[in-house]
């Protein structure tokens, strides 16, 4: 249980520097202040990918902290 232990807290601390850096640019985490994210299309399923669903398509970190 500690190699797992150890990933999720790697994993865990990974995430939140790169929210804190998207946090010091403005820019929303999840599409990097693009505003869209892009899913893999498959024939099953239809995903919108031009609207950020974390800022709602601002692509500002205020945004996606207020929807968080």
């Amino acid at each position: 249980m500690g190699l797992l232990n150890s990933f999720n807290q790697w994993k865990e601390a990974r995430y939140q520097n790169h929210v804190s850096n998207m946090k010091d640019q403005g820019k929303c985490p999840d599409c990097e202040g693009r505003g869209y994210t892009v899913y893999p299309y498959n024939e099953f399923a239809y995903f919108n990918s031009f609207e950020c669903p974390g800022c709602q398509g601002s692509g500002h970190y205020a945004d996606w902290e207020e929807m968080r």
